[in-house]
């Protein structure tokens, strides 16, 4: 019967039928509530989608959303790593403007050593993420990026803000987000260090997505390490610590080469991903050509 249920809640969703959809997959995990099966660990997951699909065709109707949530850490409970409900959870917190909910959240994402490190690295690179907008909210405006000539040529010299609060903050937020982007980072593994060398093609379809997907997490992460050294960088160069500015711009522009390296070997990746997938279309057109 739960199996019955997950079917036909499933078509159900497919036809965009949420509220039958809803039913059906709550009568699906009533039969196996603790998930112990593979059709009411489904169930749980596919009624927190549900749940989440009305709330976003009727935003006004938040009461889905809060529920969705409940429901999607239902599902975290049977498998902790299930990291498309944890971000699921943390978008609608954003959706619902909780942003206390939002940082608890992460926050307990970032510190669970018993999930992979590429997990704990997206929350901490999240956390890390909020810390550099802040910064360059401050950093990056007509009264602190001026463009002056040097050497014959435009270039952008940065100022303190006119108030000391928006500089101290600058520097707090920057210093933050510096102390969480170094944690995420710690987190590659010897795999991610050495991605330059991953031949793509004896890879089978599955370990090339779970490869590049773990990629992507530390793509991001070392982005933000280069966004938030140039906030370093520009707070010397606010302060007249000139030598320290320099130092901190052949910091950053090294983590930048870090992070494009990255993401030519994702991009890679993709460029193999798309390939087998139009293989695979372009086989499927001629089998089925000659069998007409």
């Amino acid at each position: 019967m739960a199996r019955k249920d997950l079917v036909d809640g499933s078509k159900a969703y497919k036809d965009r039928k949420f509220p039958e959809a809803e039913k059906l997959f709550r009568q699906a995990v009533s039969r196996d509530p603790k998930g112990e099966n593979v059709e009411g660990k489904m169930a749980q997951l596919f009624l927190a989608r549900t749940l989440h699909s009305i709330f976003i065709g009727n935003r006004q109707d938040k009461s889905k959303a809060e529920q969705a949530i409940t429901e999607y850490q239902k599902a975290l409970a049977i498998d902790p790593k299930d990291q498309s409900s944890y971000k699921a959870i943390a978008s609608l917190y954003e959706n619902l403007q909780k942003t206390d909910e939002w940082q608890a959240w992460v926050t307990k994402r970032s510190t669970d050593t018993s999930i992979p490190p590429e997990q704990r690295a997206e929350a901490i690179t999240s956390l890390a993420a909020k810390k550099n907008t802040c910064a360059n909210d401050i950093s990056d405006t007509e009264a602190t990026k001026k463009t002056v000539t040097k050497d014959g040529k435009q270039a952008f010299q940065f100022v303190k803000p006119a108030k000391p609060e928006d500089y101290e903050a600058l520097v707090k937020c920057t210093q933050e987000g510096t102390a969480l982007i170094d944690q995420a980072v710690a987190l590659e593994t010897d795999a991610v260090k050495k991605a330059s060398s991953i031949d793509v093609k004896p890879m089978s379809d599955a370990d090339l997505a779970k490869t590049q997907d773990a990629l992507k997490v530390f793509e991001s992460a070392r982005s933000y390490k280069a966004s938030l050294l140039f906030q370093s960088m520009r707070i010397a160069e606010m302060d007249g610590r000139t030598a320290d500015r320099d130092r901190l711009k052949t910091d950053a522009d090294a983590a930048r080469k870090n992070f494009t390296d990255l993401s030519e070997v994702v991009k890679k990746m993709q460029k193999e991903i798309d390939d087998r997938t139009a293989a695979k279309e372009e086989g499927a057109k001629k089998e089925a050509a000659n069998k007409k």
